[in-house]
């Protein structure tokens, strides 16, 4: 069984696969995902999984540069803009795009997969850009 926090063996895969620059999307249960693009389905019932509990996992296990974020959170949704920014870390930049402009993002091939969780509060969707990092200590094989 594997030691790191994310279990779910289709969302582990794309967050081993993201390259530099890719992005990997976390949704709420209502937003667009076309039939073509890898579509990792976490909702279980309303609420079920929280988006903020999807990001915190993933952000544990992948090494973000910039987060996209829709412009309407900051008015619709402050509260899970707060919690979404008190989680990401200070060097992650953050873009604000029109949220027609994230569904497109989303649809584009640079996005390797999209997590739909329960999350029913509007404009809890992210698109998180991939980072390199060759400066953390190398893991010893033995």
């Amino acid at each position: 069984m594997r030691k790191t926090n994310v279990l779910n063996t289709q969302l582990s895969r794309a967050i081993s696969e993201i390259g530099h620059a890719q992005w990997l999307t976390i949704s709420d249960a209502g937003f667009p995902i076309k039939n073509n693009q890898r579509r990792i389905d976490l909702a279980i019932v309303r609420e079920l999984p929280l988006f903020i509990d999807v990001l915190k996992a993933v952000c544990s296990e992948m090494d973000v540069h910039t987060i996209y974020l829709a412009e309407e959170i900051k008015i619709a949704n402050p509260a899970q803009l707060s919690a979404i920014e008190a989680l990401i870390e200070p060097n992650v930049n953050i873009v604000w795009v029109p949220h027609h402009e994230l569904t497109l993002m989303n649809q584009d091939d640079n996005n390797i997969a999209t997590v739909r969780t329960g999350e029913v509060t509007p404009y809890s969707n992210v698109i998180l850009e991939s980072h390199v990092n060759f400066t953390d200590e190398v893991l010893a094989s033995n």
